[in-house]
């Protein structure tokens, strides 16, 4: 499997690593990077990289609304909107490669 997708499997090596090294917890690390990739206006992928350490240690899709509604102001509405469609995108990635996964799973038993 890592070498499928190298690229996102460094990314989770170093968000895993950050979580260790900082004094934050887990939850409140990950919501501080939620706001910081909206902040930053990030890809899709950026969210997707942090999206199953985030729904590990709890995240709910209330809590990154609840992000998003604090970083508004700062950030501005459009980094805010778009962060919610850039999320949402990640959010379809996802489930789209967990099916894709499940597929080649049936796949290997019907062989």
């Amino acid at each position: 499997m890592a070498d499928e997708t190298p690229l996102l499997d460094v990314l989770a090596s170093m968000t895993w690593s950050s979580l260790k090294a900082c004094d934050l917890p887990p939850r409140e690390l990950m919501l501080v990077r939620i706001a910081a990739l909206a902040a930053i206006g990030a890809a899709p992928v950026s969210y997707l990289a942090n999206a199953e350490t985030a729904r590990d240690v709890g995240i709910t899709l209330e809590d990154v609304e609840g992000v998003l509604i604090a970083v508004a102001p700062i950030a501005g509405s459009a980094r805010a909107v778009s962060a919610s469609g850039n999320i949402a995108r990640a959010l379809g990635f996802e489930v789209s490669a967990i099916e894709s996964r499940f597929e080649e799973e049936l796949r290997k038993q019907d062989e």
